[in-house]
Parts: structure tokens; C-alpha cells; sequence
């Protein structure tokens, strides 16, 4: 059975949404009677950021490696930029894998070349591009550098450039901003946004929340080899419901009936869950019941929040726990 024929699961382009860069549904992956990835489901679209969020060992490089071919799922089916097979539209793909590798010998411009005349572009041409994009990118002095006499992340964005070279229409960062320093971490999601800019689709894996929030149109929350969530960074949000922040002159009086039964206090401030009549019921008991209104905010909820919601606690700990490392590193 063909991807887009299951039920509700057709081609998003032919009903006038955005058509999808790719198509997943019920990947599974087993390595020696371990289950890596338990019936995955993805839809990303034609040009948008996508993030796969979720901690260290959760899945996300095994779903990736199925998603570009480099190893077959044991059930489920695919479909990367209308192919079924996905070494049939290689030479459209950028992939930066988690593992990084460059020849140590080669130039940066020439490991640039290297990685696209993989991708089937001709050495002649990637040289000439890779000299462009390190001049663009702030790294025209290491042009004719050898590999092993730049620094670790000056070497990782190498061969980022290398993923790019030959101008690919999906662009897949398997954790893309580990052993980049905060500056280079910021060029980073802002070549991202240019990619997308331009119709590139970009989806990335990462186990650090802030950058799903800052970057991406959607997430696939995965855990345990499964995704309990997968869409818009603004659905997951909203799996929460928004926190009031009350801040009162008076501290007792007939108002109070009005706030919900969980409410939390901390000095002049009332937190609580912003209940389902909405806010204007309680604004009309604390103006007469004359509470005396200091300050009130309604605040959605974060993607952290919504991580804990979706996929538990123990999933949070373990992203919180692999972010901690990283930085220590």
C-alpha cells in the first residue's frame, strides 16, 4: 500500500496545504531483538523547519538513517520528495550525521568539493563553490587550511557547508549544534532560517529544547522509539493550558471564591492554570470584590512544559540530563 493511500494520511498538497518534503508511517527498526523505533509516524512539508526532539537514545539517528535509506526500516513505509526509495533522489539530499568525519589531509575547500561530488556533483564546480561558501560563511582565511589544523568547530562547520554544497532541496542535521560554541550554534540557525527561506526543507534532530522553540514550524516529540506528538510547535504548546499571574493588593475577601481550586500563592501573587471559562468571569469578581489589581499576565506554556506533558517525566530528565553533558563537555 502506497504512503499516501492510508486513511487521512494522503498527500497534504492535494488538499491545497502545503505538500510534504516527506512521508512516514509505521517505522520500525529491531536490532537484535531490540526495538530502536516502534512504529513512527512523520508528515514534514515542503520547506519547513522540522525538529525531532527527544533525549539521547531515544531514536531520532535511527529514524533519520531510515528516512534517507541508510539502513531499512523492518516494517512501515516511506516517502522522501515523492520517492519511495530514497537512493533514488540522494543527489537532493544534504545529511550532516551526528558521527562527524573529514578526510584530515584534505583542504577545507577541497573537503567541501569532496562531500557534494558525493552527492554527484562535479569536483570542478565544488571546489569552486566550496572557496564561495567559506568566503560567505567568515572562513575565507582557512580556505587552503588542511582539515587537521582547524579547530573542532571550525572543522564541523566545514562540512556543514559540505552538506549544502550541492544545493539540496532537504537539508537533515542529525544534533547539528553539538560542539558549536554559542556563536557559531547562532550562525547556525540562521543559515537554517535562510534554507527555509529559499523553499529548502530542514529538519534536524536535537535533545535541546530552546533550539526546537527558536527554530522550527513543527516537532516530532519522540521517546522510547515512539512519537507520541508530532505537528506544529504551537499544538504541543497548547496541550497546556496558559498560567495566570495574579498580583493583588488585598489579600483576602469575597474575590477570592473566584480563584480555581489549585491556585498557588507567593507573596502578593496568585499563580494558577487559566481556568476554562477564561479570564473575564475572574477580572469581573476581582473588580467588585475590589481585590485591587496590581498586575496580571497570562503566559502560554513553553515546549519544555509541553515535552513533560507529552512524553513524561522521565523523557524530560533524561533530555535535561543529556543537555547537562553537553555543556560540561
Amino acid at each position: 500500500m502506497d504512503v499516501g493511500d492510508r486513511a487521512g494520511t494522503g498527500n497534504l498538497g492535494a488538499t491545497g496545504e502545503r505538500p510534504l518534503a516527506i512521508e512516514a508511517r509505521g517505522l520500525v527498526k529491531r536490532f537484535d531483538g531490540f526495538t530502536a523505533v516502534d512504529g513512527v509516524d512523520l508528515a514534514v512539508p515542503e520547506g519547513a523547519i522540522y525538529g525531532i526532539l527527544g533525549p539521547n537514545g531515544a531514536g531520532k539517528t535511527t529514524t533519520l538513517r531510515m528516512l534517507l535509506g541508510i539502513i531499512d526500516p523492518d516494517a512501515g513505509l516511506r516517502r522522501v520528495l515523492g520517492a519511495e526509495r530514497p537512493h533514488d533522489v540522494a543527489h537532493a539530499i544534504g545529511y550532516l550525521p551526528e558521527e562527524r568525519g573529514l578526510y584530515p589531509a584534505m583542504k577545507a575547500y577541497e573537503a567541501i568539493a569532496f562531500v557534494g561530488a558525493l552527492r554527484g556533483l562535479p569536483l570542478a564546480e565544488g571546489r569552486k563553490r566550496g572557496k564561495a561558501l567559506l568566503e560567505e560563511h567568515g572562513l575565507g582565511y582557512a580556505i587552503d587550511r588542511q582539515i587537521r589544523q582547524l579547530s573542532k568547530g571550525m572543522a564541523q562547520q566545514v562540512q556543514i557547508l559540505g552538506t549544502l554544497v550541492h544545493e539540496p532541496k532537504l537539508v537533515i542535521f542529525d544534533e547539528p549544534f553539538s560542539g558549536l560554541d554559542a556563536l557559531n550554534q547562532g550562525k547556525l540557525e540562521k543559515m537554517m532560517r535562510g534554507l527555509a527561506e529559499k523553499g529548502t526543507t530542514v529538519i534536524f534532530s536535537t535533545h535541546v529544547i530552546a533550539h526546537a522553540e527558536r527554530l522550527c514550524d513543527e516537532v516530532a516529540i519522540i521517546a522510547g522509539g515512539k512519537v507520541p506528538f508530532a505537528g506544529p510547535v504551537d499544538v504541543a504548546r497548547d496541550r497546556i493550558r496558559p498560567q495566570v499571574r495574579l498580583e493583588t493588593r488585598a489579600d483576602d475577601g469575597t474575590w477570592r471564591a473566584a480563584l480555581p481550586a489549585d491556585v498557588r500563592r507567593e507573596g502578593r501573587f496568585w499563580n494558577f492554570i487559566l481556568p476554562e471559562s477564561g479570564i473575564e468571569p475572574l477580572l469581573r469578581a476581582l473588580i467588585e470584590g475590589e481585590a485591587g489589581i496590581l498586575s496580571l499576565s497570562i503566559e502560554r506554556a513553553g515546549l519544555h512544559d509541553a515535552f513533560v506533558a507529552i512524553a513524561g517525566e522521565a523523557a524530560a530528565r533524561a533530555l535535561e540530563e543529556g543537555t547537562s553533558e553537553e555543556q560540561r563537555a
